[in-house]
């Protein structure tokens, strides 16, 4: 499959710089992205990356320097203002704090859209009830938004920005201010809207559990750049940047320095996970060895994962057990 042929959003070369006080400060550096058709991809970063601006500049709501946002073969950045907001009827998003009309009910909240777009009174109801009803909210229309927990909040604001049957659904943070249980619900909503819908979502955060629940790829952004992009699984199981590891692995850096063994991150490419590798190493070395961190997760039915071990300080011990791995199905490299 050609990735930039089948992509229905291309990124190419975008640049963003803010200018204040303390003079220019890049937020995005040479951003290229492929974006398929009804997957979700996910951009993942710490605070300051430049992802936040990133999914802003893809329907403008923030203005690139610099580049190219393509969408459905239209450049976003050169198109007039009346096409540019026709465009931007298809593209819906919900944010980290709701954003929820505080004096309209959850009904008139979903009904917002729809009657900035001209959609008459009768058909916005039956509309918002249909989508409040995918969402599980349909006996929540007549609360207010001070009456929600905070997922239903989000229920309702996922449910209003696909009032007007976006094709793309643009996620910030949106789940940052939940529980985990509720954001793993909030998580499946999502995908079933888009197996259901299919509509292409983008989701940015900074945690990975998020991506690896519900992401089919992920760009991994890091100091205005990308600094890897693939499959959730591949860049989950090897991650080749020092950020896309620090994002995965998120320990104490401390807990890797304790004593001067060598280290090893084994890896397991969701044929062996399961199968007690450990136990026969140690029986069949008859040295010890010590898990700093294990990490397992699955990705299309099959298990993923990987695991730091610490090696025994006494050399012979420690070549057996290399020796031992070179001869068995997992993959391992020597952990920096």
């Amino acid at each position: 499959m050609n990735l930039e042929q089948d992509a229905i959003v291309r990124i190419r070369s975008l640049n963003k710089t803010f200018t204040g006080r303390a003079g220019k400060v890049t937020a995005l550096d040479g951003i290229d992205l492929d974006i398929r058709r009804g997957e979700i991809f996910g951009i993942i970063g710490l605070s300051g990356a430049g992802k936040s601006t990133l999914v802003r500049c893809i329907n403008l709501l923030e203005r690139p320097t610099s580049g190219h946002v393509i969408i459905d073969g239209k450049d976003m950045t050169v198109l007039p203002r009346r096409e540019l907001l026709e465009m931007r009827r298809s593209i819906s998003m919900i944010f980290q704090g709701f954003n929820l009309l505080e004096q309209r009910s959850v009904l008139r909240n979903v009904c917002f859209p729809l009657e900035m777009s001209g959609t008459k009174s009768g058909e916005a109801k039956k509309r918002a009830l249909e989508l409040l009803k995918l969402v599980g909210l349909e006996s929540k229309a007549n609360a207010y938004p001070a009456q929600l927990s905070g997922g239903q909040k989000q229920r309702v604001a996922i449910a209003r920005a696909l009032a007007t049957n976006p094709r793309y659904l643009l996620c910030d943070e949106a789940t940052s201010a939940l529980d985990p249980n509720t954001t793993r619900s909030i998580l499946e909503l999502l995908r079933e809207i888009n197996q259901s819908l299919g509509v292409t979502i983008i989701v940015i955060t900074h945690e990975m559990k998020v991506i690896d629940q519900i992401c089919d790829r992920v760009a991994v952004i890091d100091q205005s750049r990308i600094a890897e992009e693939g499959k959730v699984s591949d860049v989950f199981t090897n991650p080749q940047s020092e950020i896309a590891r620090e994002l995965i692995i998120p320990q104490d850096r401390a807990a890797l320095d304790t004593t001067g063994g060598k280290k090893l991150r084994l890896i397991f490419n969701g044929q062996y996970s399961q199968e007690p590798l450990i136990s026969k190493l140690v029986l069949e070395c008859q040295a010890p060895v010590n898990i700093i961190f294990a990490d397992t997760r699955e990705f299309d039915g099959a298990i993923y994962g990987h695991m730091i071990i610490e090696l025994p300080s006494d050399e012979r011990q420690a070549d057996k057990i290399i020796v031992w791995l070179k001869n068995s199905p997992v993959t391992w490299k020597e952990e920096e």
